[in-house]
């Protein structure tokens, strides 16, 4: 009798718990969970890439340092050296500096 009663009752409990456990696994696969679930993931391989890109340039910057520091570029100006030039080396006086552009802007519209 308490063996029947026994056998009886862990059969209801796995039960509940099988249930329980596919209701769990079937909420967890509705598109509006499976989309919460992208966008967190999305965010936080976000947060990932900008600390990320945050470590590259601060190291970039620590190297541009060293690599200052050992080709004496971070050394202020010589003064008795000619001051540096504000215009385009090509550009003579009287002349204009070349285009960066040889063309005019275009309108795909206008050949029509």
């Amino acid at each position: 009798m308490f063996r029947r009663t026994f056998w009886f009752t862990a059969g209801a409990a796995a039960g509940v718990w099988a249930t329980a456990k596919v209701n769990r696994k079937l909420k967890q696969l509705t598109p509006e969970s499976l989309a919460a679930q992208a966008a967190n993931k999305a965010i936080d391989t976000g947060h990932r890439l900008k600390d990320f890109a945050l470590d590259v340039r601060a190291g970039m910057l620590q190297r541009e340092e060293e690599l200052g520091e050992v080709l004496g570029t971070n050394t202020p100006p010589d003064p008795e050296l000619p001051a540096q030039r504000h215009r385009p080396a090509l550009a003579r006086p009287g002349m204009r500096a070349p285009d960066t552009h040889s063309y005019k802007s275009y309108n795909r519209n206008e050949d029509h």
